[in-house]
């Protein structure tokens, strides 16, 4: 069976995993250090203000806040391809607490040196949203596919 890669790299070993069912929407890991990377805070965020935040195009779930956008690697926005050849134009935020996650970390064909990705669905209606990237040391960003999201900035 051909599955399509969906992930940051080739997903192809997630069709045989044995349990794979144990790895869907599974929350991540609470890192380690606290501050503008946590996942936890003070503060309910998953009502996102219409007026500030991005939203999934398919069912309009809060997923984040405009205010979370990350540079990395000197940009904002980013366009890679996966190895099956399909390209993603991906908006980089610090968090994106209206996902939840699919299968482990992964370190292949990642788009960022030195971190694994993880891939990121809607908490709301499953739909594939993008990617969470995680360092060694507790530091992550998202990287969601901007076509997938609206971005609805005050």
């Amino acid at each position: 069976m051909n599955t399509p890669a969906v992930g940051a790299g080739c997903c192809h070993h997630l069709g045989r995993t044995p349990n794979r069912s144990r790895y869907l929407f599974r929350p991540g890991p609470k890192p380690e250090k606290t501050g503008d990377d946590s996942l936890t805070t003070p503060h309910d965020k998953t009502s996102v203000s219409s007026e500030d935040g991005v939203v999934c195009r398919q069912c309009l779930h809060g997923i984040t806040s405009a205010a979370e956008r990350k540079v990395i690697n000197g940009a904002h926005a980013h366009t890679f391809a996966n190895p099956e050849g399909i390209v993603f134009e991906i908006a980089c935020f610090r968090d994106a607490w209206g996902c939840v996650y699919i299968g482990p970390n992964s370190p292949q064909f990642t788009w960022f040196a030195g971190y694994v990705w993880r891939i990121a669905v809607c908490a709301n209606c499953h739909v594939h949203l993008g990617w969470r990237f995680s360092a060694v040391g507790g530091h992550f960003f998202h990287g969601l596919i901007a076509s997938r999201i609206i971005v609805r900035d005050a």
